[in-house]
């Protein structure tokens, strides 16, 4: 078997007749074996793509784990199918990234063929169901020696009227092995595959200009200028091009974006036209690399103050994850930067961990500012080649070829990316649920896998944040992570000031309006007769929970599901927001046909609705799942709200992770009890922080802030240390009450959920896995119980809780619960009831 070490898989000699080596698909599947002929042992390599077949008509692409020589004896017995052919000539992943998705695999109960799935973009895996499309404008520009064989050309002679998948272009043209060429015609932006056609992916292209080559040498150049006395503005484009291309190499004439020249020398579009109808340039059309954003350093490292310099000395010679507890607006990106440059200096990568792609938009500006376009993004929102792009560049520099990007800005699954020499990771607002997958696997969190990824780099990691999570902080108080602590706001910023409002009270009283209480409404009035901006926090989305007949009590429900249909009032319908079920906003009752129907609660939408009315002159813009559904969404009301076009934001849980606005004066939260009352164990965690982090949007700068509370239990004890502003407190009661029930971080919790469309199939199966997890953990499991929503997309669903002891054998625990698992599905009566484990759930 291959080793791995810290750097691009190295190629492993081959020398022998019978090879066989093991391939990695991106399926639910362990590892496959495949032998290798002859004329292909030189190019099989651990971490190439080779091309396999796969049942009697399907072809994949996988990834080369492991080879063998002479290894008939391990598959005595079986006939072992050849591979089809091998598509790179160096690795496409890296021996610490190979070793990362065997930990993921193995700790959260997944295959490393899903850990593979999530972590490659789909250009990298390719099957003979992915469909492919001519790319009709590099086609129509391709010269006549673009290098194309004859297959390259029977391929795009089959895509002229239709798009093919591989499986039919393979047959169309009648030769076996086409992933080659099919990897040939995408790098050259010839053909499209599915996913790009989804995103409406079309390369990049930028029209450069350059000297005719008619013009080749200073007397002809010369002459051109005195030709066009008459045509001044001509000759003023002509001018402006000598002076960028200044020296003039009339033998390689320096190519310049033709925008660039147009608005350097104040001249439109035709006249260029005419310059090129005179022969005095030529353009061209080419695809650019879209990590090359252009963007040049402007401003220096960012001054510290004395509070952040200690705690950036403290970080700096940190042997150990450490974790950066600082309060809102203490300025740690600050100290993020200077421990980057860091890193960059040691010519190292760094990954800078989000939880969200919203604040990837104000961050990356913040970067860029300072390390131009040694800055790259990764996340879901890019199309698949501008993934692709990202991850390709990674790999560059093993090549020899120069990387340019050398900090990675982006969500959870920027962790999977091929680091080759990674130096520090940095998972900012540590605490956020949304570093955890859910669906589908691997069920990892990357939080947890980023400081993996730091032991096996031996990079340094730091996780930041103001509300940080119990186990993080309990982690650092019992010296697994370092800490370090920042306890005053940045400059002259001041902690807000939170009051609540008694909304049982104020509804007695009759001062509430359409959710707003007196008080709220009054000093959003008062914010912006000062000129300043509001932030309405709301975790909601649509315009209602749910509609209701006020004569019968009917409930819309889902089809699918067991839970009410949400009413969005922008396309007039109730839709499910866990299988996007919709129907139209019914005007009579379907079952007594009242028309009296009202819509019940209130989301983020009905908020904006009241607010117009209630306050017509001011901007409102809405930040949420629905208003963001558009690749350049977040930015643009982002942009909006920061360039103060907009004087109200309302928002989920999205305005909450770190944004910030120098002119935001007041936060409201519309309805605290939501949060408190879910049930789970980590409600109250969850409510300090969503409340304590949207509280730290408000006087960010240098006065104070002010946020007001909606509740109906403003003695809450969560409430009462959320307006005071006191973690530790908060801390110590909750970590009190885990120990107490042994709950996480005193164990490991581990969510068994078993589904199937038959409900009695799905009470039948807990009851004989409940037997068999019982001989296996005793009293630490509890269920079979059916979750908050019991059914979603027709499945039943439910769940097993397992609670492991911490210093257990995970290893031995897992192996013994796939026992089971298997023992179960043994029986075809059960073949079909899908176990899905979930390890540590957020």
């Amino acid at each position: 078997m291959s080793d791995c070490g810290n750097d691009r898989i190295k190629a492993v000699s081959v020398s022998t007749k019978n090879i066989e080596i093991d391939v990695l698909l991106p399926l639910y599947l362990k590892t496959l074996t495949y032998s290798v002929p002859q004329e292909m042992k030189d190019a099989v390599k651990v971490g190439v793509r080779v091309i396999i077949p796969l049942g009697n008509k399907k072809m994949y692409s996988g990834i080369v784990i492991g080879i063998r020589e002479d290894a008939n004896s391990v598959n005595a017995g079986f006939e072992i199918k050849d591979i089809i052919g091998v598509i790179d000539e160096t690795p496409v992943i890296t021996g610490p990234q190979l070793e990362l998705w065997k930990w993921i695999a193995g700790y959260y109960m997944c295959t490393l063929g899903e850990v593979m799935k999530a972590a490659l973009p789909a250009y990298l895996k390719l099957e003979s169901q992915t469909t492919i499309a001519l790319n009709r404008t590099v086609y129509s520009d391709l010269p006549e020696d673009a290098g194309l064989d004859d297959t390259d050309r029977q391929i795009i002679g089959s895509l002229l009227d239709k798009q093919i998948s591989m499986d039919g272009l393979s047959k169309t043209i009648n030769k076996k092995n086409i992933l080659p060429n099919i990897k040939k015609l995408l790098d050259a932006g010839i053909v499209i595959i599915e996913e790009e056609l989804i995103n409406s992916y079309r390369s990049k292209y930028q029209s450069f200009i350059s000297l005719h080559p008619g013009i080749d040498s200073e007397r002809k150049l010369d002459e051109t200028l005195a030709s066009l006395e008459k045509a001044r503005k001509q000759k003023q484009l002509l001018l402006k091009y000598t002076e960028i291309a200044s020296p003039l190499d009339f033998a390689h004439p320096l190519e310049i974006p033709k925008k660039e020249l147009l608005d350097k020398s104040g001249v439109s579009e035709s006249v260029y036209r005419m310059c090129e109808e005179k022969e005095i340039f030529i353009s061209a059309k080419k695809i650019i690399n879209r990590l090359k954003n252009g963007t040049v350093a402007q401003k220096d490292l960012p001054e510290l103050s004395p509070a952040q310099q200690t705690a950036f000395e403290s970080l700096k010679t940190a042997d150990k994850p450490v974790l950066l507890h600082g309060i809102t607006s203490s300025g740690k990106t600050e100290i993020y930067i200077r421990l980057i440059d860091c890193m960059l200096k040691e010519n190292r990568q760094v990954l800078y961990l989000l939880p969200e792609i919203a604040l990837t938009t104000q961050i990356i500006d913040r970067l860029r500012m300072v390390f131009g376009s040694r800055v790259g993004v990764y996340h879901s929102s890019f199309s698949d080649a501008e993934r692709t792009e990202v991850y390709h560049n990674l790999l560059k520099s093993k090549d020899g070829e120069e990387r340019g990007v050398e900090i990675i800005l982006g969500v959870r699954s920027s962790l999977l990316l091929p680091f080759d020499n990674l130096g520090l990771i940095i998972v900012d607002e540590e605490h956020e649920n949304t570093y955890k997958q859910y669906d589908p696997a691997p069920r990892y969190n990357a939080r947890d896998a980023a400081v993996i990824l730091g032991k096996i780099h031996g990079a340094k990691v730091v996780l930041g944040s103001a509300t940080p999570s119990l186990e993080s902080y309990c982690n650092a108080t019992q010296g697994k992570y370092g800490l370090v602590r920042l306890t005053e706001r940045y400059g002259k910023a001041i902690l807000p000031k939170i009051w609540t409002v008694d909304m049982r009270r104020a509804y007695a009283k009759k001062k509430v309006v359409s959710g707003f209480s007196e008080s709220l409404l009054n000093a959003i009035k008062a914010a912006l007769s000062r000129n300043e901006q509001v932030i309405l926090f709301q975790n909601r989305r649509g315009f209602s929970p749910f509609v209701q007949c006020n004569d019968c009590g009917h409930v819309a429900k889902c089809r699918h599901c067991d839970v009410s249909l949400t009413y969005h009032k922008y396309n007039s319908a109730l839709t499910c927001h866990y299988c996007g079920y919709s129907i139209p906003m019914p005007s009579v009752c379907p079952a007594c046909n009242s028309s009296s129907i009202k819509t019940k609660g209130f989301g983020t939408e009905k908020i904006e609705d009241e607010l117009s009315l209630l306050i017509p002159e001011a901007r409102i813009e809405r930040l949420d799942l629905d208003s963001t559904k558009s690749k350049f969404a977040y930015s643009r009301i982002l942009y909006n709200f920061e360039a103060h076009t907009v004087d109200i934001l309302i928002g989920t849980q999205m305005i909450t992770k770190g944004l910030d606005f120098g002119n935001v004066s007041l936060v409201g939260i519309m309805n605290a009890d939501n949060l408190l009352n879910f049930p789970d164990f980590r409600a109250y965690e969850r409510s300090f922080q969503l409340m304590s982090q949207v509280a730290g949007r408000a006087g960010r700068k240098d006065r104070q802030g002010e946020v007001i509370i909606q509740t109906a239990v403003p003695e809450n004890p969560v409430i009462r240390q959320v307006v005071n502003h006191d973690y530790i407190s908060f801390f110590d009661t909750q970590i009190d009450e885990r120990r107490i029930f042994n709950y996480p971080p005193f164990c490991r919790l581990v969510i068994l959920s078993i589904k199937h469309t038959n409900q009695d199939l799905v009470r039948a199966a807990g009851d004989i896995l409940k037997t068999a997890l019982v001989k296996i953990f005793g009293k630490d499991v509890a269920g079979p119980e059916p979750p908050p929503v019991g059914r979603i997309q027709n499945k039943y669903i439910l769940n097993f809780r397992i609670k492991l002891k911490k210093n257990s054998n995970l290893n031995q625990w897992k192996y013994l619960m796939n026992n089971a698992f298997i023992q179960l599905k043994s029986d075809k009566k059960y073949a079909g009831i899908i176990i899905v484990a979930d390890v540590d759930p957020a």
